[in-house]
C-alpha cells in the first residue's frame, strides 16, 4: 500500500479507477431491465408481421420469431459488453407463450448474469393487403382483348402468367399493395382486377413486350379521400390482329409470323425459309397457328422431293423439300390445312 494508491470511497478497497471500484460500480448500476410482456402482431391469412405501423411479409414460423421477440423485451445499459441472451420458450396457449431468459455480459470488466421471464402475446390482425382483398378493393382493371378477333387460349394463358410474374416481382420488392385481386376469363378476352395503378401499368407493358399490341388508359372518378380525388383506371390493352406463329397467305405464298411490329409483321416464307416484312393489307387470310398443327410422317425423301403421309386420308402427298426442313424418312413434320391444300410449318 502506498500514499499514492486510490481507494474506493464505498468499500475502501484499492482500485485503479477514479471513484468507485468495479465491484461497487456493478452493484450500484441497474445494468438491465426486462419488460413483462412482448407482443407480435401477425396476419392470420398471409402470416405478414406488423412492425410499428408497417406490415412486412415474413416466411418465419412462430418458433423462429419467439426468441427474437423475447430478446426485444430486454434493455441493456450502454456499458454492458459482449452480451449474450439465451432464450427458452414454452407455449402456454394458442395466443400465449412464456420465455425464460438468461442474460450474460461484462460490465466494467466484471462478468454479470441475471434471469427474467417474459410473456409473449401472439396477436392476430388482418393486414392492409388482405383487408383490401377481402373487401374487394381495386384501383383498376386491365382488359386484355385482340384486334378483330378473340384472343387465343395460348394468349390468355400467357397474359395470366405474365400478370402473376409481375405481381410476384412487386411483392418480393416490398410493394404489398400492388396485388391482383382477381382474373376473369370472359368471352372476348381476360379481365385482370388490380390493387394499384402501378401494377396495372407494369402488367400492360410486360404483356405487350411478349405478345405485342398497345394500351390506353381510361380513368373514372370514384370518390375523394383527405382532399385527394380517387380514380379507378381501365387499361384497354389490345393484342395485334396477328400473333406469333400464325400462318398466313400473302400474295399467293404461305408464311409464318415471326414477330409483330407496329406497322407490319415479320414473317418467314414457308417456301424458301427467308424472312421478310409484310403489311397488314397484303395478308389475304390467316390459315391457322403453328401451335395447333398436327404431325405427319415423312415416308420418303428423294433429292428435292419428300413424301408425307396424310394423317386423314392415309395417302402419300409429295412436296418440294426446302432447306429449313428436317425431312428424313420416319420423322414427323407439322402440317396445317388450307382447304384441300396441306401446308408444312415449322
Amino acid at each position: 500500500m502506498s500514499i499514492l494508491d486510490q481507494f474506493c470511497p464505498k468499500c475502501g478497497k484499492t482500485t485503479d479507477n477514479e471513484g468507485l471500484c468495479s465491484e461497487c460500480q456493478v452493484k450500484s448500476t441497474k445494468w438491465f431491465s426486462c419488460d413483462k410482456r412482448a407482443q407480435s402482431t401477425h396476419c392470420p391469412s398471409c402470416d405478414a408481421i406488423k412492425i410499428g405501423n408497417t406490415w412486412t411479409d415474413s416466411l418465419k414460423e412462430r418458433s423462429d420469431l419467439a426468441p427474437d421477440l423475447a430478446r426485444s423485451a430486454v434493455h441493456l445499459h450502454p456499458d454492458v459488453k459482449k452480451a449474450v441472451i439465451d432464450v427458452t420458450v414454452v407455449d402456454m396457449t394458442v395466443n400465449r407463450s412464456r420465455a425464460y431468459l438468461v442474460i450474460r455480459g461484462q460490465l466494467y470488466n466484471k462478468p454479470v448474469e441475471e434471469k427474467c421471464t417474459v410473456e409473449l402475446v401472439w396477436h392476430k390482425e388482418q393486414c392492409d393487403r388482405c383487408n383490401r382483398i377481402s373487401g374487394s378493393y381495386y384501383e383498376g382493371v386491365v382488359q386484355v382483348r385482340a384486334d378483330g378477333r378473340i384472343p387465343s387460349k395460348y394468349e390468355i394463358q400467357q397474359a395470366s402468367l405474365i400478370a402473376q410474374q409481375v405481381e410476384d416481382n412487386l411483392q418480393a420488392g416490398g410493394e404489398r399493395l400492388s396485388f391482383i385481386n382477381d382474373m376473369n376469363e370472359i368471352h372476348d378476352g381476360l379481365d385482370i382486377i388490380i390493387g394499384s395503378q402501378h401494377i396495372g401499368t407494369l402488367i400492360c407493358k410486360a404483356i405487350i413486350a411478349q405478345l405485342g399490341g398497345r394500351y390506353t388508359t381510361h380513368p373514372k372518378l370514384v370518390g375523394e379521400k383527405s382532399g385527394r380525388q380517387l380514380f379507378r383506371i381501365t387499361y384497354a390493352l389490345r393484342i395485334p390482329r396477328f400473333q406469333k406463329q400464325d400462318v398466313i397467305l400473302s400474295r399467293g405464298r404461305y408464311a409464318e409470323v415471326d414477330r409483330v411490329e407496329s406497322n407490319h409483321i415479320r414473317v418467314m416464307d414457308l417456301a424458301d425459309g427467308s424472312f421478310r416484312a409484310v403489311k397488314d393489307v397484303d395478308v389475304e387470310r390467316i390459315i391457322g397457328n403453328a401451335r395447333n398443327a398436327i404431325p405427319a410422317q415423312v415416308v420418303f425423301s428423294d433429292k428435292d422431293i419428300i413424301g408425307i403421309l396424310d394423317p386423314d386420308t392415309g395417302h402419300t402427298i409429295e412436296f418440294k423439300k426446302f432447306a429449313w426442313m428436317c425431312a428424313r424418312p420416319g420423322v414427323h413434320l407439322n402440317i396445317l390445312r388450307d382447304g384441300e391444300q396441306i401446308v408444312v410449318v415449322r
